[in-house]
This record gives structure tokens, C-alpha cells and sequence, in this order.
């Protein structure tokens, strides 16, 4: 199947949730693609200790657009 995410809020708890649910859509085998618009091209300023961004874009291997 494929998704299709949109992220455009740099709320670090949505992002981060957003990112897990995209990073178990690939590990099921869909194809998923990613795009931050918005505020949510300020992902790396949200990433906090509890909502981590950075790692679970770091984790993705689909396609991610910015």
C-alpha cells in the first residue's frame, strides 16, 4: 500500500508520532513517503529528550521530503 504523511506543525509529540507511524507502515512493507510543510520543516529545533524526532527520522528509510 502506499501513505502518504504530511507533518506541518513543529509540535515535537505529533511529529514524533507521526514518524513512528510512518516508521511501522515501511517495516510492514508499505511504501511511505513523507513530506514536512509548514512548521514542520523545523523538526530538528522540536526533537525534545521525550518526543525525540531526530531519531525516528533517522530511523526512516522511505522517501522524506522537506
Amino acid at each position: 500500500m502506499n501513505v502518504l504523511f504530511i507533518i506541518f506543525t513543529d509540535d515535537a509529540e505529533t511529529a514524533y508520532n507521526a514518524m513512528r507511524l510512518a516508521n511501522v507502515a515501511v517495516i510492514k512493507g508499505d511504501d511511505v513517503s513523507v513530506f514536512m510543510l509548514g512548521k514542520g520543516v523545523l523538526f530538528e529545533q522540536s526533537s525534545t529528550e521525550q518526543f525525540n524526532v531526530m531519531e525516528q527520522i533517522n530511523q526512516f528509510e522511505g522517501d522524506f521530503y522537506v
